[in-house]
């Protein structure tokens, strides 16, 4: 395996010399990585290299090819993060990973696009929890994870410069799986002078668990006034479990700017029905249903802002405090540094009313009292 890899970074650079000599675009991240996380009184750290490497070439004059390919070497808590996604480890004190992340192509026409391969398909405005973008979901726990990718095609209308058509499919989630759907839908936006409007609709086909198929419609608006305004929402509905309310999930929220734009505070807040496109199991990340983030940016200097948030689970009364602080040390060099401290219950009682967002969420076996992360990302 790790000869293996090593004939495809190779053969990758080879082939990208040659491109790059023809005209085409290359560029990417590196990002060097370094972890500190406290945990039932003992002191745990990670290291990791992470490369995301693009190249763009010109399809004539009607379209444009795109490709990116991701490198990882862990060690320490970085590399069990990896195996506990199924990665299996190679080296002699890391584990390491390539993976393809982009490859698609995309055609221009007077009027229309047409886009295909493994690329983002992305719907809503909502800027924390994503509601709508059931393909591509967010986790404000994580915000620098880029988002992933789906295999599909989309068909994009222009009837007039404020609306947009598109009629899209993709592969379902489990794509080693006979008995997998497919996903069909339609999408249009609207572009007014305050409101911009989406509506949504996919449909899956049928597979085991869901016979008569699944079906998924949404709406996303954002409105700027005195302050942005962003809704999102997306219902799914399973007709063989009889989905209620539990297949709604709905956020809502604004931002609003100060001193120039020097300070910028944000809220929304999240309701996450248990079979929801933002639920555990179903392609997101939470269990519990009543979620609010709170967060502020405040920007020293056009070199240095810092970002301080907390993330709030009412249910079980559990919360995420997380501060970052970042700075250009050059251009194309940003260092940030991250803490992030889990609250709930049971951490200031000892009552055994553990919270999703606390130290030892329910089926975990470790506490985690305290993560720290610091990420020097270098641009090329």
């Amino acid at each position: 395996m790790k000869r293996f890899i090593s004939v495809l970074i190779f053969s990758f650079f080879a082939i990208a010399g040659s491109l790059a000599a023809q005209g085409i675009t290359f560029s990417g991240i590196l990002d060097s990585s370094f972890s500190l996380r406290a945990a039932d009184g003992e002191v745990s750290v990670g290291v990791e290299e992470y490369a995301n490497l693009r190249m763009q070439a010109r399809l004539r004059d009607r379209g444009t090819f795109y490709s990116s390919v991701n490198f990882i070497a862990a060690a320490g808590d970085y590399a069990l993060s990896m195996l506990a996604a199924g990665i299996n480890p190679n080296g002699q004190n890391y584990v390491a990973s390539m993976e393809l992340e982009r490859l698609y192509f995309s055609l221009n026409f007077e009027a229309a696009d047409l886009d295909g391969g493994l690329m983002r398909l992305p719907f809503g405005y909502g800027q924390v929890w994503g509601s709508s973008d059931f393909l591509n979901p967010k986790n404000p726990l994580k915000p620098d994870a880029r988002p992933r990718a789906v295999l599909g095609a989309g068909l994009s209308f222009y009837p007039s410069n404020e609306i947009k058509l598109l009629g899209f499919g993709a592969s379902s989630r489990n794509p080693l799986s006979q008995g997998a759907g497919w996903l069909t839908g339609l999408f249009m936006e609207w572009h007014f002078d305050i409101p911009s409007i989406q509506v949504l609709y996919s449909f899956e086909t049928p597979k085991a668990g869901s016979e008569n198929g699944i079906h998924r419609a949404g709406v996303s608006i954002k409105a700027d006034l005195i302050a942005g305004f962003v809704i999102d929402a997306l219902y799914t509905y399973n007709h063989k479990a009889e989905t209620g309310l539990d297949g709604l999930s709905f956020s809502a929220g604004a931002d609003y700017s100060f001193f120039g734009g020097d300070l910028i505070v944000l809220a929304e807040y999240l309701y996450n029905g248990e079979t929801s496109s933002t639920a555990l199991g179903y392609g997101g990340s939470f269990s519990n249903r009543n979620y609010l983030y709170t967060g502020a940016t405040l920007r020293f200097t056009d070199y240095t802002n810092m970002t301080v948030s907390l993330i709030s689970g009412f249910d079980d009364i559990s919360f995420m405090p997380v501060i970052s602080l970042s700075h250009d040390l050059f251009q194309g060099a940003v260092l940030t540094v991250t803490a992030q401290v889990p609250l709930d219950r049971d951490l200031f009682s000892g009552d055994g009313n553990r919270g999703e967002l606390g130290p030892m969420p329910h089926g975990s076996v470790i506490a985690n009292y305290f993560n720290f992360n610091a990420k020097l990302r270098l641009r090329f």
